[in-house]
């Protein structure tokens, strides 16, 4: 940037000094207009030498103006071009930034995904175990169910055998001994 900064400084100093030597050669042009001289043909041709390279400086000046024009339209340029790039990097930057940050919330996600999905490993082994133990439960409440029936089912026959003992013997007792 420093060098376009000094290339900038270098064509207006050229500039001016097409400038001022253009400014020359038009005053000498005026000065001779005004203090004109029948003079012979050597000096003519000098005088008309002198006037063509006034031209040509004028010329010069001019195309000078307009390569600077040109020059410090591309520096313009280029500070625009430099500053859209600068843009540009920002933007990039942000995007990295944000496709990391995208990628550490998809594997904060996943995480919690994975540890989620184990812990619901965990809670259906837990479900089955305690399906398993009731099952267990289950099935010793119908052995225990059975045996309390068949327990009530021989309780039952003891009582009837017990009743038709007892009641064998009420008649027996009943009885007036002889």
């Amino acid at each position: 940037m420093e060098e376009k900064g000094k290339g900038s400084e270098r064509w207006s100093a050229a500039i001016g000094n097409l400038s001022e030597m253009a400014s020359n050669l038009e005053s000498m042009q005026k000065l001779l207009l005004k203090k004109a001289v029948f003079v012979d043909e050597e000096t003519f041709a000098k005088a008309s030498l002198s006037s063509e390279q006034a031209r040509i400086i004028k010329g010069y000046v001019k195309i000078g103006e307009q390569l600077g024009d040109i020059f410090t339209k591309t520096v313009n340029g280029d500070q625009v071009l430099e500053q859209r790039v600068e843009t540009l990097e920002r933007e990039l930057d942000a995007a990295i930034t944000a496709a990391a940050r995208s990628r550490s919330e998809k594997r904060q996600a996943e995480a919690a995904q994975k540890a989620a999905e184990l812990r619901s490993q965990e809670i259906t082994r837990e479900l089955e175990n305690t399906t398993k133990v009731f099952e267990l439960h289950m099935e010793e409440l119908r052995a225990k169910q059975q045996e309390i029936a068949k327990r009530d089912s021989d309780i039952k026959v003891l009582e009837a055998i017990i009743q038709t003992l007892g009641g064998k013997e009420t008649a027996s007792s009943s009885r007036p001994s002889q």
